[in-house]
């Protein structure tokens, strides 16, 4: 099968058009949660840490050494902890609301296969197996009473 074949099927398909819409949300989701923890969670976390700013915090390494003109002859070197932190915080943050949008999804689509529950529509593969599965259990009685 040809490459453009194959792209056109792959296309086609949805999965790049899925993948795309995720792409978009999941940019600009993570916008919203950098403005969450550096507007929102990190001014409270830092007044309540005596006004430290988490983003400021680093190790220096090597401080930056200025010659006697006061022109820059090497700059600092440092470990930023602090960015380090922040990046965690979202981290967390993300790990835990994509977690609860997963299981909200989850639980809609556990009701949605349920076929007994008549509040949501069930798709069609779904009702076809279990119609399947309860006439192989009905044959299954039935031979069990021919023995």
């Amino acid at each position: 099968m040809g490459f453009f074949k194959q792209f056109k099927e792959f296309a086609v398909k949805g999965n790049m058009m899925d993948m795309a819409i995720g792409i978009i949300i999941g940019a600009s989701f993570n916008k919203v949660i950098d403005v969450l923890v550096k507007k929102v969670l990190m001014p409270p976390l830092s007044l309540m840490t005596d006004g430290i700013k988490f983003q400021d915090k680093r190790l220096v390494l090597r401080e930056k050494i200025m010659d006697p003109v006061g022109q820059l002859v090497s700059d600092e070197v440092a470990i930023g902890y602090g960015a380090l932190f922040e990046a965690f915080i979202d981290f967390l943050i993300i790990g835990l609301t994509v977690f609860i949008v997963v299981k909200f999804m989850n639980s809609l689509k556990s009701k949605a296969d349920d076929v007994k529950d008549k509040t949501i529509k069930t798709p069609k593969d779904i009702e076809l197996l279990s119609h399947l599965k309860e006439l192989m259990e009905e044959q299954n009685k039935l031979l069990k009473k021919q023995k």
